[in-house]
């Protein structure tokens, strides 16, 4: 049963909360790096008009670059989590705000690294490298930044994009607060009946009760909160499309998508294909509907219907502690150099584990180069806190290995690769927890677990993916991105993915204003595309071992140094066609056999 009220930060015991302190021990260590490196700006601007000079110019302002950036990203890490921690809190707004100004600021200082970079021609470069043996270390960011010729403007121009960046990113900003400081929900009912608060955290613990009542009532209490911002919520998310088709016309770019693919080298037909292979198989996810309906025993499925588990009475409680042990046991075929890295990350804290009044909703890995991992969850007891956990430490451990290989130049792995990691630790864990899992009941339990994740990140993921490049394109053709334009793209859309199987009510037409990936444009398909490929990873490290976990490793360690589809061909997936996803696809119809098999239809 869950407490009437949330808990106070002050009364969670020390271990389930992240050690910030380990980055800035007090504020005023804060202030005084936030000093030092506003006083330090001046530096990395006096190489303007210096790069293509000669090769110590260019290796020096590379390196102080990456020198103020590691600096920044730690004060910004730092500002956003203590942010995250509690968003009413004044204090750590101000100290957010602040240190995005700061980014702004840098962003708009370096702004004429790019344009100078690209004013090179290759011969210059390939001069300065054999000038300069340290610029060998540089070698694939200037291979990419010279092929963004096209698409970079003069140095006066970058600059004042740059400025605007903050500007930008306002709407995200304006949305952010709203959504988790600003809107409360209504109190329901639990299946004991007694009144509980609904929050962000605790909206698909009770998605997933096993009394419908509980869940219709959570589904349509939640849904008629962002009606009632409906409009504010429309015109924030229209503004965000337009922040991004500005910003690809402004670097000469076709199409928004197209300048969210580009930098990466991802082809636009990686997006076109996942949208065709998916929607192409929409009969695997309508017969997996039937089957719940069917096992459900329910003459009409609702959208609040899809998170229950098909067998109740094998839902199980999972403490933390469970949780973190399981998880260990699962990613132990990653060899020992990980799990020594992951047990210290359980003893130093890299976890804030569960849910208090203000804190930023969902789960996230961050840190920066040079800090620790941190991980923020909302753990809720249950088999999807112990998949979250898996999830997150993906990332962890992904920064981990990155950070420790790779110089502060490719410290930062592509968005097209971030959820591989998360992904393939999901997929070990139940491996794990299939093969020492005597109880029918709860191997059915298991084998719906994944086949939900196929559902909800396959499938569901796509679907969003739909969603932002139709948005996009009405922006792009000039369309008003209205809330009743924006309520039936997403209603259609969701028409098409669930129904004749599941009733479709009007409440999930508001579903896209509480996703808040969409404001962080084209992301949303990586979890899609990243399925795809970690199911490929997993079961080769299930079933090849020690080769598989080293090409693993190298994938993990790789950073930034190559492009995302190059990494991925080499750890043994290519993404360019459509195989891989074909491939998931075939895993969920093998999944939803299992599944037909285990409850007897």
């Amino acid at each position: 049963m869950l407490p009437a009220s949330l808990p106070q930060r002050g009364d969670i015991s020390r271990q389930y909360t992240w050690d910030l302190e380990s980055i800035y021990a007090t504020p005023a260590a804060w202030e005084a790096d936030f000093a030092a490196l506003e006083g330090r700006l001046a530096e990395l601007s006096g190489y303007a008009g210096r790069l293509g000079a000669s090769a110590k110019d260019l290796l020096g302002g590379l390196t102080l670059r990456d020198e103020l950036k590691v600096l920044l990203d730690k004060l910004f890490s730092y500002a956003h989590m203590r942010h995250d921690e509690d968003t009413t809190n004044a204090a750590a707004q101000a100290a957010n705000d602040r240190a995005n100004s700061l980014y702004a600021r840098f962003d708009a200082t370096a702004a004429f690294m790019t344009p100078e970079i690209v004013a090179l021609d290759e011969a210059t470069v390939r001069a300065f490298e054999a000038q300069a043996p340290g610029l060998a270390l540089y070698g694939h960011e200037l291979e990419s930044t010279l092929r963004q010729k096209p698409h970079v403007r003069s140095t006066e121009v970058e600059e004042l994009l740059a400025q605007g960046s903050e500007v930008g990113a306002g709407a995200a900003r304006i949305y952010d607060l709203l959504h988790e400081a600003d809107m409360t929900f209504p109190v329901i009912r639990d299946a004991d009946g007694q009144e509980v608060e609904l929050t962000h955290g605790r909206y698909i613990p009770f998605q997933q009760s096993p009394d419908r009542r509980v869940r219709e009532d959570s589904f349509r209490g939640l849904y008629a909160t962002y009606a009632r911002y409906r409009n504010t919520l429309a015109a924030t998310y229209a503004t965000s499309v337009k922040a991004d088709i500005y910003y690809a016309r402004a670097h000469n770019y076709a199409s928004a998508q197209e300048a969210a693919l580009f930098p990466e080298a991802i082809p636009l037909s990686v997006y076109s294909n996942l949208i065709e292979t998916v929607e192409g198989h929409l009969d695997l996810l309508h017969r997996y509907l039937r089957l719940r309906k069917r096992t459900m025993a329910l003459p009409e499925l609702h959208l609040w219907d899809v998170y229950a588990p098909l067998v109740p009475e094998a839902k199980r409680r999972v403490p933390f502690e469970q949780a973190r042990e399981d998880v260990q046991r699962a990613l132990a075929p990653l060899g020992d150099e990980y799990c020594r890295v992951l047990a210290g990350g359980f003893a130093s804290r890299w976890i804030d584990v569960y849910e208090t009044p203000g804190k930023s909703s969902g789960a996230y890995s961050s840190g920066s180069y040079g800090t620790q991992p941190f991980i923020l969850m909302n753990f809720q007891d249950d088999l999807d806190g112990a998949y979250t956990l898996a999830h997150e430490l993906g990332h962890s451990m992904h920064s981990w290995f990155t950070h420790h290989t790779q110089p502060p130049a490719y410290a930062d792995y592509s968005l097209f690769v971030a959820e591989v990691a998360s992904t393939t630790n999901e997929a070990l864990l139940t491996h794990h927890l299939l093969a020492r899992e005597q109880d029918v009941e709860m191997r059915r339990s298991l084998v719906n677990n994944e086949l939900e994740k196929y559902r909800g990140t396959l499938f569901r993921q796509t679907m969003f993916a739909h969603f932002e490049a139709e948005a996009h394109a009405l922006a792009e053709r000039g369309e008003a991105l209205t809330s009743e334009a924006l309520n039936q793209l997403y209603r259609d859309l969701v028409t098409r993915y669930f129904a004749p199987e599941v009733t479709i009510d009007d409440e999930i037409a508001f579903e896209w204003s509480r996703i808040p990936h969409f404001y962080r444009a084209f992301y949303v398909y990586q979890y899609a595309t990243g399925i795809s490929a970690a199911a490929a990873l997993s079961r080769g490290i299930i079933d090849q071992g020690q080769p598989a976990v080293e090409r693993y490793h190298h994938f993990l360690s790789a950073g930034g140094s190559d492009y995302p589809i190059n990494l991925l061909r080499e750890a043994g997936v290519d993404m360019t066609t459509a195989a891989p996803v074909e491939a998931a696809l075939a895993q969920f119809e093998a999944l939803l056999e299992d599944m037909e098999g285990l409850i007897g239809s």
